[in-house]
């Protein structure tokens, strides 16, 4: 049996995970709540920026199940104990080993190619050669003359694969209304024509898009790197889709360590004022006065030296990664709360002048009681909707930051580090663009849905912003 490994963030992911279900079950016994996610099921660009993100939430769960496969003896050794392979594996992994995908060449190697991107000098009868050599893992059993038929059958069984899985999903979701319609085709007409006031339809066009580009994206890896290989050999594609974690924790693990402080002292100044309000601005107006990179440096730098000299506490290279990560995300939320605490600031200022604030002060409740109970609540929008925006931009500071070198471990695989060693390899001539190009292309995806989906929730609770901005009943 392998040995299951967890590592902070890995328990921090598990937190988040059923966080968001407990939320579910909230929303769904609130009425309030309901009309006000109704209000974002009907926007169709919302819902669409949602099943990307889905996506790309579903590969953070599975790369963060991690486990230590259990190591066969040597021939003629005899084990007392269980031996554990010292590199952690993920669920994410196991699935891609179906794939080319973790396989690692000896260097670069362009998109679908079936000879290495650098030459090598090789001994042929005894006379050195200087020529390109064949990839150690792709294009097995293919020949440069049916090189172009195998990528073109391997992209139309990757197309037929995806649509056959987009029907699965529109049977899915019809049978899903079968019993509220009272038929299969009046279920089918009644998601795809949005008269439940989701638009369903644009979900199942998004999945259709994403099965079509999955599947020929698997199709194509069973035997070809399909956005090549860096310098290490590793497969650009595998890269990106171990960076998606990273990513994932460094936007919410850092907006939920900066959401504490921004309540406890936003709420305090808005309420108390006086000299309490007058301190809470020092601090903060004092924090943000620092240039922020070289604040979050100096932290990096005092947790790596903290890190190097205490190397008993990591049993592995993977956990003392994972440590610098856990640890700047806490370090970047630290140091960031001063935005969200000015607006909860000004907010509480005007609540607490409202009638029944007033009301249950002259009532004689306690002023912890008053903030828990009636500013909190009516905060909570202000903070749902900075965190779904922080999000993108976190992302890619993280990006920056690894760019500067005070950012994730080396080790750990981000869209920072890609784009740092892109920065050599765009020089080089011939140019090696898909390491950057790659990088780019999930970055894009996944920030520019989590903006469209910001959107949405900030005219969704937002009352004002609601007010200006209706949406007609039906797909949007």
């Amino acid at each position: 049996m392998p040995k299951i490994v967890v590592l902070w963030t890995d328990f921090f992911v598990a937190t988040l995970v059923v966080l968001g279900v407990v939320y579910v079950f909230r929303v769904r016994r609130s009425a309030a709540l309901r009309a006000t996610w109704a209000y974002v099921g009907r926007s169709g660009a919302a819902l669409s920026a949602a099943t990307v993100l889905a996506c790309f939430v579903l590969i953070g769960v599975l790369d963060s199940l991690h486990y230590r496969p259990l190591l066969p003896p040597a021939p003629g050794v005899t084990v007392t104990e269980p031996v554990y392979a010292p590199v952690p594996r993920s669920a994410l992994d196991t699935l891609l080993s179906l794939t080319r995908l973790p396989d690692r060449e000896k260097t670069y190697s362009s998109p679908l190619a079936l000879h290495q991107f650098t030459k090598e000098t090789r001994l042929e009868n005894g006379v050195p050669v200087r020529d390109f050599p064949r990839l150690q893992h792709a294009g097995q059993g293919i020949t440069p003359e049916t090189h172009q038929a195998d990528i073109l059958q391997r992209v139309v069984q990757g197309l037929v694969s995806g649509l056959v899985l987009a029907g699965c999903a529109g049977l899915v979701m019809t049978l899903c209304f079968l019993r509220s319609a009272g038929g299969f085709g009046a279920a089918f007409h009644y998601w795809w024509t949005g008269q439940s006031g989701v638009a369903w339809r644009v979900v199942w066009l998004t999945l259709t898009v994403l099965a079509l580009v999955v599947s020929v994206v698997l199709s194509l890896a069973a035997n070809y790197h399909v956005l090549g290989t860096d310098r290490t050999g590793n497969d650009v594609v595998w890269q990106c889709l171990k960076s998606i974690r990273t990513a994932l924790v460094i936007g919410t693990l850092t907006t939920f360590a900066m959401i504490p402080p921004a309540l406890c002292f936003g709420i305090a100044a808005g309420y108390f004022r006086g000299w309490v309000d007058d301190l809470i601005q020092y601090v903060y107006t004092t924090l943000t006065s620092i240039p922020g990179v070289l604040l979050i440096a100096a932290c990096v730098l005092m947790m790596q030296v903290y890190i190097d000299n205490n190397p008993a506490l990591f049993d592995t290279l993977a956990a003392r990664a994972d440590v610098r990560l856990f640890m700047l995300c806490l370090i970047l939320g630290l140091t960031g709360w001063a935005g969200l605490c000015r607006l909860l600031r000004a907010e509480t200022l005007k609540l607490r002048e409202l009638d029944y604030i007033q009301a249950a002060r002259a009532f004689g409740v306690g002023h912890l009681t008053i903030m828990v109970r009636h500013l909190l609540p009516n905060l909570m929008h202000i903070v749902l909707i900075t965190l779904v925006l922080e999000f993108s931009g976190l992302v890619l500071y993280e990006a920056v930051l690894s760019y500067l070198g005070i950012g994730v471990d080396p080790a750990t695989p981000s869209f920072g580090t890609m784009i740092d060693a892109a920065r050599l390899e765009m020089s080089r001539d011939p140019m090696v663009w898909w390491n950057l190009a790659g990088a780019f292309l999930f970055l894009l995806t996944l920030v520019l849905s989590a903006n469209i989906l910001a959107d949405a929730v900030q005219d969704a609770f937002d009352p004002r912003m609601r007010r200006f901005r209706p949406l007609k009943k039906g797909l949007a």
